[in-house]
């Protein structure tokens, strides 16, 4: 496997592990289109490769794991089938047999958080900050799956609280609610404690973890599935006047003044 300079995404192997970094630092890491593209064809190749056990996912420069999307991408496209594009790889993570770890190191917010949520574990350094804040920044909406999943990692109190009152949540109130599996004083100690992580996995049994994968996505009937009208809901959001407000005054780096 090797790294996609123009896709700004780092992909490295070592033995065992699959190393994903994302690398947009200047951008807060937030995704393209072509990261996703890289993204998809990673997750088809690593469907069928079973010499490969861990994928681990980061980002650069120490300040985000991923800040949402980058948004002149929804402007050059049908916003709604973008966002359905997006999901299609989020089950395709959700599905790898290989084990998924998110190591966060500070901002995961937006399409940050929903690709942290579709990982089996998560790790996070204590400056870290999870969240949905679209309500006070785009004014545009999650699919209803994408919802659903940080319901069930996140629980659905912290949920509402990320979506309705559009606040981030701290790396302790994560680890309370056991969405992340650790909390790391800084970089340099979430490093030792991903070190620690992979070399116990590497002497566990890999039969056994494929099996268990395997029974937890048949048990949840892969994730769940949008309730009825929710394409056009979206589709009503991406065409409205909030959204296109949002956009406005973000690429004007100015404060949206929503109608609704």
């Amino acid at each position: 496997m090797t790294s996609h300079p123009e896709a700004e995404l780092r992909v490295e192997r070592d033995g065992a592990v699959v190393s994903v970094t994302f690398d947009r630092p200047h951008k807060h890491n937030a995704f393209t289109k072509a990261m996703y593209a890289r993204l998809h064809e990673l997750c088809d190749d690593l469907a069928s490769d079973a010499t490969a056990r861990v994928v681990v996912l980061r980002g650069a420069g120490g300040r985000a794991f991923a800040a949402g999307n980058e948004i002149s991408d929804f402007l050059e496209a049908d916003a709604v089938a973008y966002e359905q594009w997006i999901f299609a790889l989020l089950k395709k993570l959700h599905a790898l047999p290989q084990v998924t770890v998110a190591a966060v190191d500070g901002v995961c917010v937006g399409g940050g958080l929903a690709v942290a949520t579709h990982c089996d574990l998560r790790l996070a350094t204590a400056h870290s900050r999870f969240g949905y804040p679209i309500a006070r920044t785009l004014g545009n909406a999650l699919g209803a799956p994408i919802v659903y999943r940080c319901s069930s990692v996140f629980g659905e109190s912290l949920t509402r609280e990320m979506l309705l009152a559009s606040r981030l949540i701290t790396a302790d109130r994560a680890y309370a609610v056991g969405a992340v599996m650790g909390v790391c004083d800084d970089a340099e100690a979430l490093d030792s404690e991903l070190a620690t992580l992979l070399d116990g996995l590497a002497a566990l049994s890999p039969v056994t973890l494929r099996t268990t994968k395997a029974q937890l996505l048949a048990r949840a009937g892969t994730l769940e599935a949008a309730p009825p009208g929710d394409e056009e809901r979206l589709r009503e959001v991406y065409t409205g006047p909030d959204f296109h407000e949002g956009v406005r005054a973000f690429l004007a780096k100015e404060k949206p003044a929503f109608q609704g």
